[in-house]
């Protein structure tokens, strides 16, 4: 179950593993945690990025050795969003360091748990706490933990990172966010009218309109090619950089609606 004071409604991507034990876990663990993921009974993160190994991934350091049934898992990982609540992370170790960085890494899921697992927050700018540091040490990680074939695990990331792009644009936050920019336009004022029949915002609060429909109109795109295809394209990180430009947008025409009572958040 998810810890005591996890919000209900977790930020997009983290809850990923499903898709990658349907399709690269064997029948003992689809049977084991499937069904616990799809009812959120069972709450995971993702042990991707390191100090260091952010960008280029492939870099990680963290390394798990062998040792009769079970793998000796040490190193760090960082950002780890929601660590603090999950039950669950999986994580991405380098298990070969004698051959090209990609090539030996594989995919294993870690008890959270686990002696020698410690969690470390990192408040963000805003003051939130979600992301953290997850220090591994000498953590003991049953060998049937290991997802699909050893030194196979960047292959199952690339698709796992693939599939979370999908969604990654946040398009529904970001029109149920111009739904509450137009109410606001409709109730400020300027010159004595509302804002929202100010000629230069109506041309801004348009485009930005037009932008977010293209946007939405590409995901679905995606969506059909993925579903003909029956994986993620490239078109799916097209996705991020243009969902956040127009989150970006969205909150500086916000801020311009309300004016001096954007000060606080600026």
């Amino acid at each position: 179950m998810l810890r005591p004071g996890a919000p209900r409604v977790l930020p997009f991507g983290i809850g990923l593993v499903g898709p990658v034990l349907t399709h690269f876990g064997n029948d003992e663990q689809k049977a084991t945690y499937l069904d616990d993921i799809r009812s959120g009974e069972v709450f995971w993160c993702q042990g991707f990025s390191e100090p260091g190994s952010g960008s280029d991934l492939a870099s990680l350091k963290t390394r798990a050795v062998l040792n009769g049934d079970k793998y000796i898992v040490n190193g760090q990982k960082t950002w780890t969003t929601a660590a603090h609540w999950a039950d669950w992370m999986f994580t991405l170790v380098r298990t070969d360091p004698d051959v090209k960085q990609q090539e030996g890494i594989s995919f294993l899921l870690i008890d959270m748990k686990s002696p020698g697992i410690s969690v470390r927050p990192i408040i963000t700018i805003d003051g939130e706490h979600m992301v953290n540091e997850v220090f591994i040490e000498d953590v003991e990680v049953p060998a049937e933990n290991l997802v699909g074939e050893v030194n196979k695990g960047w292959g199952y990331a690339k698709f796992l990172l693939a599939n979370e792009r999908t969604g990654i644009a946040g398009i529904g936050q970001s029109k149920d966010e111009f739904r509450q920019l137009k109410e606001i336009a409709k109730t400020e004022r300027k010159n004595g009218k509302p804002l929202i029949e100010d000629p230069l915002f109506q041309s801004r609060l348009a485009k930005l309109e037009i932008d977010l429909m293209a946007l939405e109109i590409t995901n679905m795109r995606m969506l059909v090619a993925e579903q003909k295809a029956g994986k993620p394209g490239p078109m799916s990180s097209i996705l991020k950089i243009r969902g956040t430009e127009i989150q970006q947008q969205l909150a500086e025409l916000s801020m311009d609606a309300v004016g001096v009572y954007a000060s606080p958040w600026i």
